[in-house]
């Protein structure tokens, strides 16, 4: 077979191509132009009016070299735009940071507004018989029971399940104020796409965008104070009012419009509630000092509190609408018992549903279950609910009665979408994760065979038991599924799960008082991940994992870290490593019967596992989701999935079609003959990736020039997570540095490292550009790769990464890191056949060429910044007017890439 070498990639300044952004600018749709254009100019008579004489004219130069510079090949205009920057005084400095930092959130939700005017054009265009199985869980299940018959898929439908897990990673980089700011404009934003506007009205609404504007702007952008764990609930907790509580109820009733057409409403669902929500936050308390037992208490009670009144605000409304009168819709023998039964639980609470509902039985009985939900919420122990399941039974005899009387639409209308409510949130809204490190653990037991063997505990032993001790409350008070899954972080042996049960039974008293545990190992490094079989296989050794197994029907979950490994081995032998524990792990689960959920722990940086969902569970191995994706979600990743309503929709939408499709013959035969058919392919990627990206970090003095040519230790101080940054790191050691500032510095200093180094080693090892297409088409593992690193690549700039590298004096690695990145981007540029990068992918290559302009003006100032704070020459009362700007620019970046860890 003859071998083809690619050309050197072009020598543009930013890999994404010379003259792309004229081509950015006259393809943006004429709709976002309008939107960008508004938004723009009502933040330049903002910056005018602030008074802040020459702030707007100093934007505007700034902006117009940052511009100017990307077609400048010798580099004159960028160091002009440095040199501007430079004359800048201290507070003209914070100011053109904050105005830049002030246009992306802007400028993000000019974007985000067209994707949902997008949706909205397309929504129903393609008949169902021409869309892919990607489309649209109708277009998924048509293709599934085209390969497996109309039955089995139906029954793989009511086994789907999408299980997205809220963390509390320090990654969100806005104030609450801010994010609740830009909301608000983006309301605003919508309100002028309806054509029912007039002239008047829009005049109005422009007024009030200058105003809210005019706030944000005047809003500081940094925390005073790191946000407490309870603030992080809370934080999630406005999430479920503006979007989860009901986003997830109409994605069910959407499913099932498309499955049933004109029956939909009329007869039982096809679609299942599908959807569970997690979280960790005020659970994790891996390297969180911050997060105690009464924190854990706390945020259950904050979230069972909010649920709860959203399940009765939701039944009074479905209540008051049932006003069916007893002559057109009789009750049913089993109505009128719940209804008797509900009579001698409380005749003061039935005589007003009786008096308020007079011949309305259906009503009346709804209303009565309504009242039970308060008493649920107030802890009213004569009238309460004890379980979800108690409730949902009652709302089931009040469907069952409509049903018998005819009533259908009421039957499967309203009152159907709060049965879907209360299964998807149960009592508790989210089911809160616990995680802990193993070594605590192993410490701890240590401690309480002999106090004097430990010389310095990592948290104290009685928190630790006390933390069993708030499971087994919030598992009396709200169900055990509010809180019986436990993680143990950097699980290396089967003893590392042993040690939670003995944990557990010592601080009950026993084990007839313990919990119930779902305990789940997180195989993170590298190692780890190698060994996950044989650790799961001398786990099953243990008594207390047999008999949970008995519990739950032999089901149980692995998690698998992608962050540590990534920063393990690089990016490449992390995909390939991960493909492989996830095909032993499934391979491993086959052979005991057990019905295995693979609990996937990705971030929204592409070194964390980032990128898009749907497209990475349909390159997963055979047999590895069956039916069941569980991942992580965290910081602006939440936001930017779930903030809109709409696109949150559209998100579900595709992983539940991915999920349902990962399972389908044609699709786990391609992914498991492809990995057949490039296994030695795979084999030398990973073998060369991983010295290459060793033969970087492992270079003598690299952490502390780590430390120099990236604002790592400033992420640190951003307040943006009641989590630290680190696990007691000295610039000496990359060990306990955690995974998201590892990803959070490189993005920041433009290089995206750990999205990409080792790629282009690995490639050009290989020396055959036609087997690589080869396997770009044919293999969905290797097409993730490339794409996902293609778009990291993108978010590079290698004119401004090279400035942050010469902070730390080592040619040596300078030269290493951008020789890794041409070669990378030669590569990633053969295989995909372009030009420039992105070239294919219309609106992100659009996307990122009309923002890297700006991110550049941001970077120079963090620059400024960070020469002075590395210069050594400040005495300590001038270091906070550097670093507070530096601050302000590490939030702008963040902004303008869309991406913090």
């Amino acid at each position: 077979m003859p071998q083809e070498t690619p050309a050197p990639a072009q020598a543009s300044s930013p890999a994404t191509g010379s003259v792309t952004r004229v081509q950015a600018t006259h393809e943006v749709p004429e709709a976002m132009r309008r939107d960008v254009g508004l938004l723009g100019g009502l933040l330049g008579q903002v910056l005018q009016e602030y008074g802040s004489e020459g702030l707007l004219a100093d934007v505007e130069a700034l902006r117009e070299l940052t511009i100017a510079a990307l077609d400048d090949t010798s580099g004159e205009t960028l160091e002009r735009a440095e040199e501007l920057v430079s004359s800048f005084s201290a507070e003209r400095a914070k100011e053109v940071a904050r105005a830049f930092t002030s246009y992306f959130l802007l400028a993000n939700l000019a974007e985000e507004q067209h994707r949902v005017r997008t949706l909205r054009t397309r929504d129903g265009e393609l008949p169902l018989a021409q869309q892919q199985p990607s489309d649209s869980v109708a277009a998924a299940f048509t293709h599934l029971a085209a390969e497996v018959g109309e039955r089995e898929a139906e029954r793989r439908l009511k086994e789907l399940r999408f299980h997205p897990v809220l963390t509390a990673h320090p990654t969100e980089a806005r104030r609450n104020a801010i994010t609740a700011s830009v909301r608000r404009i983006g309301a605003l934003l919508d309100v002028r796409d309806d054509p029912r506007v007039g002239p008047t009205e829009l005049a109005k609404n422009r007024r009030e965008l200058l105003e809210e504007i005019d706030n944000m702007w005047r809003t500081a952008q940094l925390r005073v104070s790191s946000p407490s764990p309870l603030d992080e609930v809370r934080t999630a907790l406005g999430i479920f009012d503006s979007s989860f509580s009901s986003v997830f109820t109409q994605a069910y009733r959407r499913m099932d419009d498309w499955l049933q057409g004109e029956a939909s409403g009329a007869q039982a669902p096809k679609a299942p509630a599908f959807i569970r929500l997690g979280s960790w936050i005020a659970g994790d308390r891996d390297g969180n000092p911050n997060v105690t037992a009464t924190i854990t208490r706390k945020a259950v009670a904050q979230a069972a509190d909010r649920v709860l009144a959203d399940h009765e605000e939701r039944a009074r409304r479905t209540g008051m609408s049932l006003t069916l009168d007893d002559r057109y819709a009789p009750p049913s023998s089993k109505l009128d018992a719940l209804w008797n039964r509900q009579r001698q639980l409380s005749e003061e609470l039935a005589e007003q549903a009786s008096q308020h509902s007079p011949g309305e039985p259906h009503r009346q009985v709804l209303l009565a279950i309504t009242g039970r939900i308060q008493a649920t919420r107030e802890r009213n122990a004569d009238l309460a609910y004890a379980v979800p399941e108690e409730l949902i039974n009652d709302l089931r005899v009040v469907q069952d009665s409509l049903v018998e009387a005819g009533a259908n639409r009421a039957a499967y209308g309203d009152l159907q979408e709060l049965i879907w409510q209360v299964q998807t949130f149960g009592f508790h809204l989210a089911e809160l994760e616990v995680r802990q490190h193993s070594k605590v653990h192993a410490q701890t037991l240590a401690w309480l065979k002999d106090p004097a063997s430990v010389e310095k505990m990592a948290v104290p032993g009685d928190e630790v038991l006390e933390t069993f001790r708030a499971i087994a409350s919030v598992q009396q008070r709200y169900g055990v599924d509010a809180a019986r899954r436990y993680i143990v972080s950097f699980t290396q042996s089967a003893q590392n799960l042993a040690d939670v049960y003995t944990l557990a039974e010592k601080a009950l008293g026993g084990p007839e008082n313990a919990p119930v545990l779902d305990v789940i190992p997180l195989f993170e490094t590298y190692e780890d991940l190698r060994n996950a079989p044989q650790i799961l296989e001398e786990m099953l050794s243990n008594p207390a994992v047999q008999a949970r197994l008995e519990q739950t029907g032999r089901r149980m979950e692995v998690m698998l870290g992608y962050s540590d490994s990534a920063k393990d081995v690089g990016p490449v032998s992390a995909t390939l490593a991960l493909y492989e524990a996830q095909e032993k792990i499934s391979a491993w689960g086959i052979k005991h019967d057990i019905t295995l959920t693979q609990f996937h722990g990705r971030g929204g940086a592409l070194g964390r596992g980032g990128g898009p969902a749907n497209r990475a569970i349909l390159a997963q191995p055979p047999h590895s989701v069956d039916l069941r994706f569980k991942v992580t979600e965290q910081g602006e990743v939440i936001s930017a999935r779930y903030g809109n309503p709409e696109i949150a929709l559209r998100h579900i939408e595709q992983v539940a079609a991915a999920t349902l499709m990962a399972s389908a013959p044609s699709t786990e035969r391609r992914n498991a003959e492809a990995a057949q058919r490039y296994a030695g392919l795979a084999e030398k990627m990973d073998a060369v990736s991983r010295e290459r990206f060793h033969g970087l970090v492992n270079a003598e003095g690299f952490a502390p020039w780590f430390a120099e040519v990236t604002p790592q230790d400033e992420v640190g101080l951003l307040a943006i997570g009641s989590r630290p940054a680190k696990r007691g790191l000295s610039v000496e050691s990359l060990e306990d540095l955690r995974a998201i500032p590892w990803n959070f510095a490189w993005g920041q200093a433009r290089i995206n490292l750990t999205g990409w180094y080792g790629l282009g080693s690995a490639l050009e090892s290989v020396q055959d550009l036609e087997q690589l297409r080869q396997a770009y088409a044919e293999w969905p593992l290797f097409r993730a790769l490339i794409d996902n690193i293609e778009m990291s690549l993108a978010k590079t700039d290698r004119r401004i990464a090279e400035r942050y590298l010469a902070l730390g004096d080592r040619e040596d690695l300078t030269a290493v890191v951008l020789e890794e990145f041409d070669l990378t981007s030669k590569w990633v540029l053969a295989i995909t056949d372009q030009q420039r990068l992105l070239e294919k992918h219309q609106v992100l290559g659009r996307a990122v060429q009309l923002r890297n302009p700006y991110v550049d003006a941001l970077s120079l100032i963090q620059l400024r910044a960070l020469r002075v704070l590395r210069s050594g020459k400040l005495a300590d009362e001038e270091i906070d007017d550097p670093r507070n700007l530096l601050l302000i620019t590490l939030k702008g970046v963040a902004a303008g890439l869309q991406n913090t860890g």
